[in-house]
């Protein structure tokens, strides 16, 4: 399965995942996007909420944008 999602890095507050209207999701994540420390967070992030070990998750498109693909 391929998500589309949109990070926020650097923000204040709970990190969670939001699904959008369109299907796609808006990752809100403490972590600041240096040296891939967002990207770590992302992972993390996606491997709780949808209960899959982090080698199951890979970032296909994306990994030094804030829009990636990210394929479970």
């Amino acid at each position: 399965m391929r998500i589309s999602v949109r990070v926020k890095p650097g923000t204040k507050g709970l990190a969670r995942l939001e699904k959008q209207p369109d299907g796609s999701f808006v990752a809100f994540l403490h972590a600041r996007a240096h040296d891939g420390e967002a990207n770590k967070a992302l992972l993390e992030l996606i491997s709780d909420e949808f209960n899959v070990p982090k080698t199951g998750i890979a970032i296909v498109a994306g990994a030094k944008s804030r829009d990636k693909i990210i394929e479970i």
